[in-house]
Parts: structure tokens; C-alpha cells; sequence
């Protein structure tokens, strides 16, 4: 009995903070993309929208691409910071896990500073090299702060790797080539699946980057911002905030199914 009394009152908090910072707040964002005139059938207006569509289309294949190419990026460098000791590496992880201290905000000055208008590229380069404002700009921004977040998950698994596997296909006579693709590859599958889907939920829900570099390109985020400020449609606001929402948490359900470990977003 006391056992049991112990276990309800270590509970009580995760229940206390569940409820008052978790489900209600969803069931309020719900709630309020319902209470405009069309109803539940906003959501049908959502698919119906050209602009709607477009608009979260390009949000995922945005996070898809910027999803694929951290992971590429962040496995390379990991699995050569994670095999090799050598003076300046400690440094050298510093560096590259700076941009987790940068809210986007900062990130997206960052690329203006490269690829605006008075940018260090349009400088140098012969031409009119703008890429700031794009979806270029945007990608690259994304890209910045995802490449640390893989990159610490990546290190970590390859470090758990067993290296006597390596040495017995290479003494088997296996080539590296088949030595990545057959035994590394594999033994990280589950920590690169699961760092996609953070840099994918984060880049979908990534706002201050958006808002500074976001002049000629709509994503989700932005568009739910203009929504809510400019046009006074909280209904459509947290419409799309549910939409934005179910199309993360799709992927991450997807990413946990083949991980079978719980993935969180960072943001």
C-alpha cells in the first residue's frame, strides 16, 4: 500500500505538467481552428488552397532536403571525429557545434552577411549573386544549425560501434567500401534515422531563420505568423499549426518504427 502511494506521488507531477502543458494546450489549438465560421470544414479549405498546399509541400521537401544533406555531411565528419584522436580536435567540434548556441534569428543574419544583397558573395563573385532571400538561402540556414545536432548523434553511436566486427571482414578480405556499406552503415542505421527525423522536425517547425530570410518564399511557419498578425485568422492559424503538427509527427512515428526508440525534436 505504501509502495503504491509512493508511485502515485512521483506521478503527480508528470501528470500535473501532461496536462497543463501538453494535452491542453493541443486540445485549445484544436479547439480554436474550429470556432470560425467554416468549422471542421477549414480543414477541407486547407487542401482546397492552392497557396495552402504549396506553401506546406514546400516546407517538407525543404526539411527532407535539409534532412538528407545533414545526414551525409554530419556522417562523414562524425565517423572521422569519432575513429581519430589528433591535436585541434577538440577545437575542431567546438567549431562545428557553435551554430547550437545561435538562435535563428542570428543564423539568418548569418546568410544575409554571405548571400544578401550587400552580402560577402555579391562582393566578390563577378555577377549578381543573391541567394539569401531563396529557398538556397533557406536550405543553407537550415542546414547550419541541423549539421551539429546530427552530428553529436552520430558520434555517439559510431563510438558504441564494436570494432572487431570491421577487423573480421577485413580479414575476411572485405574492401572499405564494403566495410562501410555492410557493417558501419548498418550499426548506425538506427542513430541516423532517428538524427533525420530531429533535423526534419526541426527545420519544419523552424520560425526565426524563416522570418529573417523568408522575402520571396512561403513555409508553414511564416505563413501561420502572417495569419495570425496580419490578417487576424486565428482559425486558419491554428488550422495550419495542427496540419504542421500532424505532418511532423507522421514522421517521427514513421522514423520511431524502424528505430524502435522514442525520437525526440529538438527547436
Amino acid at each position: 500500500m505504501a509502495h503504491r502511494i509512493f508511485v502515485s506521488v512521483c506521478l503527480l507531477p508528470l501528470a500535473v505538467f501532461s496536462l497543463a502543458f501538453l494535452a491542453l494546450p493541443l486540445v485549445r489549438l484544436v479547439g480554436a481552428s474550429v470556432e470560425g465560421p467554416d468549422g471542421w470544414g477549414i480543414y477541407l479549405q486547407i487542401l482546397q488552397t492552392r497557396r495552402y498546399l504549396q506553401t506546406l509541400l514546400q516546407t517538407v521537401l525543404v526539411s527532407l532536403a535539409v534532412s538528407a544533406a545533414a545526414l551525409a555531411i554530419s556522417t562523414t565528419a562524425g565517423l572521422f571525429l569519432a575513429r581519430n584522436h589528433f591535436p585541434g580536435r577538440g577545437a575542431l567540434l567546438s567549431i562545428l557545434t557553435l551554430p547550437l548556441a545561435f538562435p535563428g534569428v542570428v543564423i539568418g543574419f548569418l546568410i544575409i552577411l554571405l548571400g544578401g544583397r550587400q552580402g560577402l558573395f555579391n562582393q566578390l563573385l563577378p555577377g549578381h549573386v543573391v541567394f539569401a532571400y531563396s529557398l538556397t538561402g533557406l536550405f543553407l540556414g537550415y542546414l547550419y544549425f541541423s549539421i551539429p545536432r546530427v552530428l553529436l548523434t552520430v558520434m555517439a553511436a559510431a563510438e558504441k560501434l564494436d570494432p572487431a566486427l570491421e577487423e573480421a571482414a577485413r580479414t575476411l578480405g572485405a574492401s572499405s567500401v564494403r566495410i562501410v556499406t555492410d557493417v558501419i552503415l548498418p550499426g548506425l542505421a538506427p542513430s541516423l534515422i532517428a538524427a533525420g527525423a530531429i533535423a526534419f522536425a526541426t527545420a519544419m517547425g523552424a520560425f526565426g531563420t524563416a522570418f529573417t530570410l523568408a522575402t520571396d518564399i512561403d513555409v508553414l511557419p511564416m505563413v501561420i505568423y502572417t495569419e495570425f498578425t496580419l490578417s487576424a485568422n486565428i482559425a486558419m492559424a491554428s488550422a495550419l499549426s495542427v496540419v504542421l503538427g500532424l505532418a511532423t509527427w507522421a514522421l517521427l512515428l514513421v522514423a520511431r518504427s524502424f528505430t524502435g526508440t522514442t525520437v525526440a525534436a529538438g527547436g
